[in-house]
């Protein structure tokens, strides 16, 4: 399995991880000229939910988490200003940006991972 395989593989698993808790997801894999958005969904509380996947097998490599530096907060920010303008959603509105990291077979949802730039 390539890494395009194995990513798709676990942004699946990070969306139903997702729908258990009764997130709505409006988008998978979001792409604009800025780059690309794992999952875009809707929480409970109406917020929109910019999400990140990252998976590692082990811990080898860091965290899978660590694996979401500036310069990919930068992209998933860029590429969601670009999303809310293009859904016509409110840039003021309720948006927060999480990450899912998956180790193995345990799942961390990291709420509020980053703000905006």
């Amino acid at each position: 399995m390539n890494k395009r395989n194995i990513g798709a593989s676990y942004e699946g698993v990070a969306r139903e991880f997702l729908t258990d808790k009764g997130y709505e997801i409006l988008c998978m894999n979001y792409r604009c000229k800025y780059g690309e958005i794992d999952i875009i969904a809707r929480d409970n509380d109406g917020y929109v939910v910019f999400v990140e996947v990252k998976y590692r097998s082990g811990a080898k490599y860091g965290m899978p988490y660590e694996a979401v530096t500036k310069s990919k907060q930068k992209t998933i920010f860029m590429c969601s200003e670009k999303y809310l303008q293009d859904n016509k959603l409110s840039a003021y509105g309720k948006y927060r940006f999480d990450v899912i990291s998956i180790k193995g077979n345990e799942i961390q949802h990291i709420k509020n991972a980053f703000g905006g730039l």
